[in-house]
């Protein structure tokens, strides 16, 4: 089994660290499990699609009046549940995952050693976040436009915007909850690294995030609130007014950051000093 110290030469580093991270891609990517969330988080502007189209309205949101309501609605109504618990589902497997299917001893065999490994087991989960984000967006996108048109916006504080630039913030939106999710990811990474069952991953971090979503509705914990990740999650709305207002976003990318510095350093204090077995 190698260590830090024992590695191939830091030649190798790259070939060798983009070679596993295109193997976690193709491994995420061929699960079946996987596929089906993806079309799960698909299912949802679909829905929404047509919910609206039946009703023959497109004046919701503060008067947005093109197809990408549609997207940006999908992203509300995911941002909170299901794409966290996608990322929760992508964590258990990174590390827990592995020793779970006795071959966490076998890449740890491979010219990177722990501290890359980690990084790159991050790196996918950062990509699956995207890759989870952009279904949303897109497949919104599309069907938005092809049944509501590609006209201007009206902005949640009034006044219009051009399609182009509404397309540019929901892709600041888009942005946004990817840090986000980042964030729950590390948390992910770091509960992975404490145990060797995936499924105990997924619950924990659901809970966490559960829970954090009860304690915003408690009032006596309010002094609590600014800490939590759910607390600005979905502050990307903010990008529909004019002009735009970034204060919560701020501040709730400062938070996702902490996060992602606290869980992350975490999981790399637990995982190099862990007694690797399986």
């Amino acid at each position: 089994m190698s260590t830090e110290a024992d590695v191939a030469s830091p030649k190798t580093y790259p070939l060798a660290t983009w070679r596993l991270l295109w193997s976690e891609l193709a491994l995420m990517l061929g699960k079946w499990r996987n596929r089906i969330g993806m079309l799960v988080l698909a299912l949802v502007p679909i829905m929404i699609t047509v919910g609206m189209y039946q009703q023959g309205y497109m004046d919701v949101i503060g008067g947005l009046t093109n197809g990408l309501a549609v997207p940006l609605l999908a992203l509300i109504a995911e941002s909170a549940m299901f794409l966290p618990l996608a990322l929760a589902m992508l964590s258990g497997d990174s590390i827990a995952g592995e020793a779970s299917q006795g071959t966490l001893r076998y890449l740890l065999s491979v010219p990177v050693g722990r501290t890359r490994l980690l990084l790159v087991k991050f790196a996918s989960l950062m990509i699956g976040a995207m890759i989870g984000v952009l279904i949303v967006l897109v497949v919104g996108g599309v069907l938005g436009v092809v049944f509501f048109g590609a006209g201007p916006s009206a902005t949640l504080s009034g006044g219009q915007i051009s399609f182009s630039e509404t397309l540019a913030r929901l892709l600041l939106a888009g942005a946004y909850t990817c840090l986000m999710l980042w964030a729950v990811a590390a948390i992910g990474l770091f509960f992975s690294t404490l145990v060797d069952h995936p499924m105990a991953v997924t619950v924990g971090v659901m809970v966490v995030v559960v829970l954090m979503w009860i304690c915003l509705s408690v009032p006596q914990l309010d002094w609590l609130h600014p800490w939590l990740l759910t607390n600005k999650m979905q502050a990307f709305t903010d990008v529909m007014r004019a002009p735009i207002y970034v204060d919560e976003m701020r501040t709730g990318a400062l938070v996702a950051l902490g996060y992602i510095a606290v869980f992350g350093s975490a999981a790399w204090a637990r995982f190099t000093s862990r007694d690797i077995t399986s």
